[in-house]
């Protein structure tokens, strides 16, 4: 072990704390070891058994990439990356076909989870952030955090949530510690914002872990659209709409929300149309910059999508918006721009296409409480977004599996 591994800093709950010795020799030597006949502990051969603590405490540390039973979801082309970061939710060969600032937000994990079963009293986390997008109007918690639920569907309960204090570096973290010793599914959900450069999962010695129980949903559910949907400014990850949208239904998320890059791109649409999923929540109103990029774009996105899948569930919004007055006809433009595709898909007889209008997402009442700036939402506005979109989910799995 060298001297940098052993002067590793971790942050522990409410405090920062300092500990040595997270990593463990490497296999070649435990392997060289045992072929000359040495005693080798078997944690230097298989890191699933790697052990460390964490304050006083021991964790066995597992590499959220080591496949089952762990099952690491939303990054369907994470395997095909060649930058280094595995958690990328583009492929590089997106590269030159859309926009710069999609391309390298596509290494903002937002929407990835990392999902288990374990009987551990307490589980940790443990790993690196390649950086935290600081912001000044989002909650680091959100931007660079995880989140941990246990439980399925809409039975699941958020247990804890890491903070970083820290713009980038290495942390190891105790999130939950009053576990009942039952086995129970768990849900990490990754930052927001930040970028994950390793991460592992840690249990108690002897704890058990299995994979996952499957989704109710059986195919996943994806997400397109701007910073609202790529989750800012929720306070933690599970707070975004679309995270509490697949938790209500029980289903896989892959989120393709880009700040600033959702711009309806037919690259990303052939993308989109490569996979095979459960229902697409089709939502870049805000970044699409006057309204004649969206009525160029918005259609023929939608047309790419629908002739590869002729009877995907596809839900359309318009943005959400606060304004009743000052920008009310503006919005109301685009917004006739956007129906225009869904009457359009209605009228050539499309019976999976649904519309939402986003005047409604905030509701009536306190719709200025909704927001950090009057464009983002605050958690009330996330809730109240998947508040109003659930139903029409619901209803377009439901008749989708009638066909």
């Amino acid at each position: 072990m060298n001297a940098a591994m052993s002067a590793r800093s971790v942050f522990l709950c409410a405090g920062v704390l300092a500990f040595a010795g997270l990593s463990a020799a490497e296999p070649v030597s435990a392997e060289t070891k045992a072929a000359a006949g040495e005693t080798a502990k078997i944690e230097m051969i298989d890191r699933n058994f790697q052990q460390a603590k964490i304050g006083n405490v021991e964790f066995r540390f597992i590499n959220a990439e080591s496949g089952a039973p762990l099952s690491l979801e939303g990054l369907p082309w994470r395997l095909q990356s060649k930058s280094g970061n595995s958690f990328r939710r583009l492929p590089d060969s997106m590269q030159g076909k859309i926009n710069g600032g999609a391309f390298w937000l596509a290494n903002h994990p937002s929407g990835a989870a990392l999902r288990f079963r374990t009987d551990s009293r307490k589980i940790a986390i443990r790993g690196t952030l390649a950086w935290s997008l600081d912001m000044n109007h989002m909650p680091r918690a959100g931007s660079s955090g995880f989140d941990l639920y246990r439980g399925n569907g809409p039975e699941a309960f958020h247990c804890g949530t890491f903070q970083p204090n820290a713009k980038q570096g290495d942390f190891a973290v105790t999130i939950y510690g009053t576990g009942d010793g039952k086995m129970s599914d768990y849900i990490l959900n990754f930052p927001l914002y930040g970028g994950v450069k390793t991460l592992e999962i840690g249990i108690l010695p002897g704890s058990k872990l299995e994979a996952p129980t499957p989704h109710k949903v059986g195919k996943p559910i994806l997400f397109y659209g701007s910073s609202i949907t790529q989750g800012g400014c929720a306070s933690r990850p599970g707070n975004m709409y679309p995270s509490q949208l697949c938790r209500a239904v029980d289903a896989e998320q892959i989120n393709l929300g880009f700040s600033g890059g959702g711009k309806g791109e037919p690259a990303v649409a052939e993308l989109i149309a490569s996979l095979d999923l459960a229902c697409f929540v089709y939502d870049y109103d805000y970044n699409a910059p006057n309204e004649a990029h969206l009525k160029k774009t918005h259609e023929p996105f939608f047309e790419i999508i629908r002739k590869a899948h002729p009877e995907l569930p596809i839900i359309i919004l318009s943005k959400c918006s606060i304004w009743r007055d000052t920008d009310y006809e503006y919005n109301s433009r685009r917004r006739d721009i956007i129906r225009k595709t869904y009457e359009n898909a209605v009228g050539k007889g499309d019976r999976h296409v649904y519309f939402i209008d986003g005047e409604t997402l905030f509701g009536t009442d306190g719709r200025d409480t909704c927001t950090v700036d009057r464009c983002h939402p605050n958690d009330l506005g996330f809730r109240r977004m998947y508040e109003c979109v659930l139903p029409v989910l619901k209803k377009a799995l439901a008749e989708a599996e009638k066909k």
